[in-house]
């Protein structure tokens, strides 16, 4: 054993982890994450990087993340977005400003939509179904990466598919599993002929089920997340997957979502399912204009242990079930009325082990539109292969107060800068475009300040908050 793995308080092979020949479990990772140096963590997770995508390309993809409702069922703590659809800026866009957001896309050179809304209970599995083959029918080209597991699950429980029974809003964990796996593939193979391609991660935030029941009332459960993708891994399709941290969860909450994702990934891989996670993409939370940003944040100068470390322990060494709130009140009665926000040190540290854990997920995305465009060009240097896309449009987190805006130049200008040569990709992390020759968008400019990291003005978007009925409007 080498001696960087021999000072460490469990044994680690650090180097066969790195070469791929070893994994770290739950242990080793914490240990990691407490005892490891962040340069340290940087240089692994690099070297990981390389073995698996060579040391000179980073990617990015030309994408558009349009919401096509605001209208949802969920009362997630940490979302800005919501409304409940009889507020004056509720929306659910028609065919019209869906086709145009789209039209704009293409003509940037754009190859994919990120297409997820709200859970509006009041749209059934038509509205899908048209808006999905209106889009391939006009856009045959455009790949369509649309609706997270929450989405899922809420159309198990509302939408009307003959043969099965639709519980209502939250509540399709009343079905047996079953039934719900079946309407589940049902559902899902509808959407997939009529346009769907493949899955987004979104809603994964910390699967802990003490940590969800606090910060995401009304959505998946962490077992129903995971249900959901594997269903899409089983029909042929890819998928990414995400986590979002820094609220009140504890450390080892993030690892335990890490190592469920591997897990999971085992599984399809087992099986020989010809849909995998494709990726995996943390940010953390943004607290501005959302509920548990009220919450106040933990001093770490004081001497207590943060509330969510002791209840993640005790639920961990069975001391007590996660599933009994009045158990987990007694024994961390402080736990989520404090959260633990990210800055960029740990946001790299977290990151760089995610790259580590995940040895059967091929890419690590870094998270700019959080972390702004100096550290997301840090996150290409623990363990990430790509920048995520020039965001034409993004309205969950700016909602809730981060505004970050990248062009095309500025993100390519990012990669060369770390010393990496950018590359535009697909969804299959397939390499459309390398930017190594003058004609580069970034060594085109002339006059950066029209290129500079911005953030849309509060009118900008203003017709597309317009509230529409909720159907599809005929062109």
């Amino acid at each position: 054993m080498n001696e960087v793995a021999r000072r460490f308080s469990v044994p680690i092979d650090i180097e066969a982890v790195i070469s791929g020949t070893a994994r770290l479990d739950r242990d080793q990772t914490l240990c990691l994450y407490h005892e490891a140096t962040l340069h340290e963590l940087g240089r692994w997770s690099s070297e990981v990087c390389e073995r698996l995508h060579g040391p000179s390309v980073r990617t990015f993809v030309k994408d558009r993340n349009i919401n096509y409702t605001n209208i949802c069922s969920a009362r997630c703590t940490f979302c800005a977005f919501r409304r409940d659809g009889d507020e004056a800026d509720a929306y659910t866009l028609d065919r019209r400003h869906l086709h145009d957001k789209i039209r704009e896309l293409i003509d940037v050179g754009g190859t994919q939509i990120l297409l997820q809304g709200g859970m509006n209970p009041d749209l059934g599995i038509e509205f899908y179904e048209d808006m999905l083959r209106g889009i391939k029918s006009t856009f045959p080209t455009v790949h369509i990466h649309g609706f997270s597991p929450p989405e899922f699950v809420e159309f198990v429980a509302v939408l009307d598919i003959a043969g099965f029974e639709s519980p209502g809003a939250g509540r399709s964990n009343h079905l047996p599993l079953d039934v719900w796996r079946a309407k589940l593939e049902a559902i899902m193979s509808r959407l997939a002929a009529a346009g769907l391609d493949s899955l987004p991660g979104g809603g994964g935030e910390i699967f802990a089920e003490h940590v969800r029941r606090r910060i995401g009332l009304g959505k998946a459960s962490a077992r129903q997340w995971l249900e959901v993708m594997a269903c899409a891994h089983r029909l042929g399709m890819r998928t990414s997957a995400t986590m979002m941290f820094g609220h009140i969860e504890s450390r080892s909450d993030r690892v335990d979502h890490m190592l469920s994702v591997r897990e999971w990934q085992d599984r399809a891989i087992d099986h020989n399912w010809p849909g995998r996670y494709v990726s995996f993409i943390s940010w953390p939370f943004q607290r501005e204009n959302t509920p548990l940003g009220r919450v106040p944040e933990w001093d770490p100068m004081t001497e207590d242990d943060f509330p969510g470390d002791t209840l993640a322990e005790a639920i961990y060494h069975r001391r007590v079930d996660s599933s009994d709130k009045i158990a987990c009140d007694q024994v961390a009665p402080r736990a989520g009325k404090f959260v633990r926000m990210v800055r960029a040190a740990e946001y790299l540290r977290t990151q760089a082990l995610s790259r580590l854990v995940l040895d059967n997920i091929a890419s690590i995305g870094s998270s700019w539109v959080t972390m702004g465009p100096h550290i997301g060009q840090m996150g290409l240097f623990f363990g990430a292969n790509d920048m995520g896309s020039i965001m034409m449009e993004e309205n969950v987190v700016s909602a809730a107060g981060t505004t970050y805006r990248l062009d095309e130049q500025v993100l390519c200008h990012l990669i060369r800068g770390g010393g990496f040569t950018p590359a535009q990709r697909d969804n299959s992390y397939r390499i459309l475009c390398t930017y190594d020759g003058p004609d580069s968008p970034d060594l085109q400019v002339t006059d950066w300040s029209r290129h500079r990291a911005g953030s849309p003005s509060a009118t900008e978007h203003a017709d597309d908050a317009v509230a529409v009925p909720l159907t599809i409007a005929a062109e």
